[in-house]
């Protein structure tokens, strides 16, 4: 079976069709509280760190966690008042999720160009899972 439609199209797409904010648009809205960060990785990829203040939403689970009809919902993406900014490791899966929530009738998405391998390079604030867990406690 031969792949119709391959992976760079697919962003391609989706990258025409939403929001990319830069990593500098990004961490100047940090600390507005009607912007949510949201970590789309795999939780093997969470080793290396995350954005300061981010949450995280895996990619697998996301449909789920964001439709209310679902038995996996999370009432965070209820909450209209905020814009939520997704962001993967290089800004590609982001795009396609962030595509996917508008298809699903979300239009407070975007996404982050450059994923956290951008946000790293540019020195952004980033922070560990034991850090996070840290200041929990």
């Amino acid at each position: 079976m031969a792949i119709t439609k391959g992976f760079k199209v697919l962003v391609d797409a989706a990258m025409a069709e939403v929001t990319t904010y830069s990593v500098a648009q990004v961490q100047a809205r940090l600390a507005d509280p009607h912007v949510q960060i949201v970590d789309i990785r795999d939780v093997r990829e969470l080793t290396a760190g995350t954005v300061t203040g981010s949450y995280h939403a895996p990619r697998c689970m996301l449909e789920f966690w964001v439709d209310p009809e679902s038995p996996y919902h999370k009432k965070i993406w209820a909450d209209e008042s905020k814009e939520f900014i997704l962001f993967c490791g290089a800004g590609w899966r982001s795009a396609l999720a962030a595509k996917t929530l508008q298809d699903m009738g979300m239009t407070n998405v975007a996404h982050m160009g450059g994923g956290y391998t951008a946000w790293v390079e540019a020195g952004a604030p980033t922070e560990t899972m034991d850090e996070r867990k840290a200041k929990k406690v």
